[in-house]
């Protein structure tokens, strides 16, 4: 089955750390750029930070910038997601993507998705 399986996700106190892995099956990251999106209750699904192909160049969104980290071992077939300082506002349901990217975009984020996953749960409270 062609699929991305994540793990990580939990429950952690406000300014604790979690690491999100995204594991793919069934078919290679090597050509894909990657990205984390997440949806909170009641908001919509945001984009958190994006990848490209090789991992020399990242993006992030204004809300986690300098606290949160995207990586990924092409050799491993996976990316990951380091949260620090977490914030309660950071409580939502994270998803990994991959996709292409389409031509005359900057941001390395993948446009044309082919994989999702289905999603983990990090919740941030006392």
């Amino acid at each position: 089955q062609l699929q991305l399986v994540e793990s990580g996700g939990g429950l952690v106190q406000p300014g604790g750390s979690l690491r999100l892995s995204c594991a793919a099956s069934g078919f290679t990251l090597d050509y894909h750029a990657i990205g984390w999106f997440r949806q909170a209750p009641g908001k919509e699904r945001e984009a958190v930070s994006c990848i490209s192909t090789s991992g020399d160049r990242t993006n992030y969104g204004d809300s986690v910038k300098g606290r949160f980290t995207i990586s990924r071992d092409n050799a491993k077939n996976t990316v990951y997601l380091q949260l620090n300082s977490l914030k309660p506002q950071a409580t939502a349901v994270y998803y990994c993507a991959a996709g292409y990217v389409l031509e005359g975009r900057s941001d390395d984020c993948p446009h044309e998705i082919h994989y999702w996953s289905e999603g983990t749960q990090v919740t941030v409270s006392s």
